[in-house]
């Protein structure tokens, strides 16, 4: 089989190139969406252009093309939805693959300590209210999975709003034990992990 292969790509080059340039293709039809709507909230290079923001540099490619089509569903709701309304399955997949293929970013921590108890909490958890470590789900290093969102370098702000909102089900399209998890945290707690996560990377 391999032989076979080998040859056709040998006889046509083209056989080769149409892979790439399919590659080229949705990079330039996701630049294009980004440039005329991304940019202007999530920055250029999924950086976030302000704190209520999400970074979306690195974010994984499956859980953005879920939280698009969510999006224009109406599933999740926010300022996303008339976003998200138009776009086509062949675009969400070019604006996944774009975000989730920039470099990912992080935050410089300046309160050390407060950030100490986020470290605790996020690793930890707190057994005396029933939370569980956040890095039991989202991974050790905050880097999530296909069904669970990078957090690490996220804005510490979009962080504490998200659980928030989980907190008071307004949010409602993803795993429903981040409802459990949000009203068991206090307000301290809550600032102090999205204090910490923002420092990862």
């Amino acid at each position: 089989m391999f032989r076979v292969l080998f040859i056709l790509f040998i006889i046509n080059p083209a056989f080769a190139s149409e892979d790439k340039s399919e590659t080229n293709n949705e990079s330039q039809i996701a630049l294009k969406i980004v440039q005329d709507k991304c940019q202007h909230c999530h920055g250029l290079e999924g950086e976030a252009s302000n704190v209520l923001y999400p970074r979306l540099a690195g974010q994984h490619y499956k859980y953005i093309i879920k939280q698009l089509h969510d999006f224009r569903s109406g599933k999740r709701k926010g300022t996303m939805n008339d976003m998200a309304k138009d776009l086509t399955d062949p675009e969400i997949i070019a604006l996944a693959s774009y975000f989730s293929a920039k470099p990912t970013l992080n935050h410089r921590i300046r309160n050390k300590e407060f950030a100490q108890v986020g470290w605790y909490i996020f690793h930890r958890g707190n057994e005396y209210s029933g939370v569980p470590a956040c890095s039991s789900c989202h991974g050790e290093n905050g880097e999530g999975s296909d069904s669970l969102p990078r957090i690490a370098g996220q804005h510490k702000r979009y962080v504490a709003d998200q659980l928030t909102e989980f907190n008071n089900r307004e949010r409602t399209n993803d795993n429903a034990i981040m409802h459990s998890v949000a009203s068991k945290l206090t307000e301290m707690e809550i600032h102090a992990v999205a204090n910490y996560v923002s420092g990862l990377k």
